[in-house]
């Protein structure tokens, strides 16, 4: 099921677009009339494209799209009567895959939608992925997810992270871990990879129990 996230304030165009994708069963559609609305769902969804308007009661369009794309690389498609240049290139700017001045075709809009979904499914199957049970680290765009939820990491706990997936089910001990995360060029105590161990099993909630303290040893991180 592609999940689509449409948010505009006008009911018949919104009903319009939902009607038009909702058509074909392999789509969900969510749909918001103003901006606050909007971001709620991007809060609490992962979508897999999102269709925005700009001007939007409460939060504008490009509002919603600067935090969606922190969250996801999904494919944004501004749709709106916005057609300046100045509008067009802060769209893109913010990291918008299209951008759609009305009056549009609806024939259009959803050719364009299939063509960005397949890109973006493709880099998807690319994109290399590190996995230890519900943890994924994706090193391309240096983001964590736990159970679809993103976990933000400081770098060194990212980079901890990271290291401990690639070598998990093997124990590192603490001097291993300096030279490899805070490199060999580090002049301080080895304690300081307790403390960042701490930091990232807190970040990770319950799923840092997966990272086990091996008395005498080191670190390791299990399934």
């Amino acid at each position: 099921m592609v999940k689509l996230l449409v948010v505009e304030d006008s009911t018949q165009l919104r009903e319009l677009i939902s009607a038009y994708f909702a058509k074909d069963s392999a789509w969900s559609v969510d749909t918001a009339s103003d901006g606050y609305s909007g971001l709620q769902l991007v809060e609490k969804n992962n979508y897999d494209l999102a269709i925005l308007d700009i001007m939007l009661p409460g939060l504008s369009g490009f509002d919603i799209c600067k935090i969606l794309r922190k969250k996801s690389n999904c494919p944004i498609v501004f749709l709106t009567a916005l057609g300046t240049e100045e509008n067009i290139l802060k769209g893109y700017d913010l990291g918008a895959d299209e951008y759609m001045v009305k009056p549009f075709s609806l024939k259009v809009l959803y050719a364009k939608c299939l063509a960005l979904l397949s890109r973006s499914m493709e880099n998807k199957k690319d994109e290399k992925c590190l996995v230890c049970g519900s943890v994924r680290l994706y090193p391309s765009r240096m983001q964590v997810m736990c159970e679809e939820k993103e976990v933000e990491l400081a770098p060194k706990e990212y980079f901890l992270l990271k290291v401990l997936i690639e070598n998990q089910g093997h124990v590192l001990g603490r001097d291993t871990l300096l030279d490899m995360v805070w490199g060999a060029d580090f002049d301080g105590s080895d304690r300081v990879v307790d403390n960042h161990v701490k930091k990232l099993r807190q970040a990770l909630g319950s799923h840092g129990n997966s990272i086990k303290t091996v008395i005498g040893r080191g670190y390791k991180i299990v399934p």
